[in-house]
């Protein structure tokens, strides 16, 4: 599907490439989004949509920090993996990307209880993100972790079990309303005996080998089978066709998608497009994403700020902007569960169904700890990030209080603030009077107090 011609933009550049980091990745420091919009609009999504051009992180750097991490067999382990990933790979809407599946697929160490084969499924994820769907649904109905979770190597032609032929259509594929309990029952049916490989226990010298598909065929149900109404002898990959080819699958995966890059507020207009560009490309969530960024309904206005971030999110666009753990030093795990206590504990979502979304990632208790984290991040005048946003304020020479609180804004986002919300960061700026620099060093601690109080604007908690 051809991008139309877009109308000019509302947003500054600065502004319009600090939204694509926020979206495709976990923000961005000022010297990246100068250095992205000197490179130009459409260039870095062309990075971004093809990661593979970019050398990948050296994840071993890791193993040799934390050795103990290597084996994964501590939930925890595998949480402060997926965080160092999320925070240092030059890759960052793969990492998104594997976000985004982790919480539509979602499985969970509550029930696995085996750390690396989970985070050998977030590498599943990260290997075909970017791929067409059909191939990415295959990939997830063979993967271990899959099938144990939701019971398929249970499943055979004797005992059918339909958790995973269920599940297949209703919280990964078509969404309720477009099959039927029929549909389900064959679909269950095509996946008989596809399951797991003999599984060897955790106790041997180096941890367990990791779990396996296979195929068990006097498991299978070779019999005919009507799904979505089709007829045949179908096997799993069969249904899966079938699945990827319906439009009820082009609109789930557009709205999906949709939801989590752009807004939690719905725009039909704009889920039919992306569901067209996924019919025009079979299923090709690169082509989705390509025509996602440059649309002209992500691009405005009402899309800025016009979702709240999820909780790995927010963390990690905190750590990311103060400049910490971009190598992997001691204490990595407290910001893994940082990303628990503000609601979204990795590899481990609450059921079947992921994370709601929207809203739903705040409530009373959490935002007080989303706040109270932040502050405590860009207060610490030791933190590299936190450093190279004093230099640039410093840069600026004397401020008065409206133009410390201006220039604060722009530097942690550029964050648009209503205007009560900024009277009030005024207010409390002038407290303290102008911001002079002959005494340095009560300049920067009002530097950081100062962003201390914009991270606790409503605003901050949007990305």
């Amino acid at each position: 599907m051809a991008v139309a011609t877009h109308a000019v933009q509302a947003l500054t550049d600065l502004e319009l490439m600090a939204h694509l980091y926020r979206r495709a990745g976990f923000g961005a420091t000022r010297d990246e989004l100068e250095a992205a919009v000197a490179r130009g609009y459409e260039a870095v999504i062309d990075e971004l949509v093809n990661p593979e051009r970019v050398k990948p992180l050296d994840h071993w750097l890791m193993w040799r920090y934390y050795q103990n991490f290597k084996e994964l067999k501590q939930s925890e382990c595998g949480e402060a993996y997926f965080v160092y990933r999320m925070l240092n790979s030059p890759r960052p809407l793969e990492e998104k990307l594997t976000l985004f599946f982790h919480d539509l697929f979602a499985t969970a160490w509550s029930k696995v209880a085996i750390t690396k084969t989970l985070c050998n499924q977030l590498d599943m994820f990260r290997e075909n993100c970017l791929g067409d769907y059909r191939t990415l649904l295959v990939k997830m109905a063979k993967d271990p972790t899959m099938i144990f979770w939701l019971d398929n190597q249970l499943n055979t032609k004797d005992a059918p079990n339909e958790n995973f032929g269920r599940e297949l259509l209703e919280l990964f594929s078509m969404g309720i309303g477009n099959y039927t309990e029929d549909d389900v029952k064959d679909s269950a049916r095509a996946f008989t005996g596809w399951g797991l490989d003999h599984t060897i226990p955790w106790n041997q010298p180096y941890g367990r080998f990791d779990w396996k598909y296979r195929f068990w065929p006097e498991h299978h149900d070779d019999g005919e089978k009507t799904f979505l109404g089709h007829t045949g002898t179908f096997d799993g990959e069969d249904i899966i066709d079938i699945v990827a080819k319906q439009p009820a699958t082009a609109k789930f995966v557009a709205a999906n998608l949709y939801d989590f890059f752009v807004s939690d507020t719905p725009n039909e207009a704009a889920i039919a497009e992306l569901a067209e560009v996924f019919t025009q490309t079979d299923g090709s969530i690169r082509a989705m994403m390509k025509h996602l960024f440059l649309a002209d309904w992500f691009r405005s206005e009402d899309a800025l700020f016009g979702k709240v971030k999820g909780g790995a999110e927010y963390v990690i666009s905190v750590v990311r902007l103060v400049g910490d753990y971009r190598q992997p030093i001691w204490g990595l795990n407290q910001i893994a569960l940082e990303c628990m206590y503000v609601g979204q504990q990795l590899l481990n979502p609450p059921t079947v169904e992921g994370w709601h979304t929207g809203t739903e990632w705040i409530d009373t208790g959490i935002l007080v700890e989303r706040i109270n984290f932040a502050a405590g991040q860009v207060g610490d005048l030791t933190k590299p990030g936190v450093r190279r946003i004093v230099e640039l304020v410093r840069e600026r020479g004397d401020l008065t209080p409206e133009q410390l609180t201006d220039v604060c804004l722009d530097l942690m986002g550029p964050l648009r603030v209503s205007d009560r919300g900024r009277d009030a960061l005024v207010r409390f700026a002038e407290r303290g009077g102008d911001l002079v620099w002959d005494d340095p060093e009560a300049a920067e601690a009002r530097v950081a107090e100062m962003l201390q109080v914009v991270v606790a604007t409503r605003e901050y908690q949007f990305a």
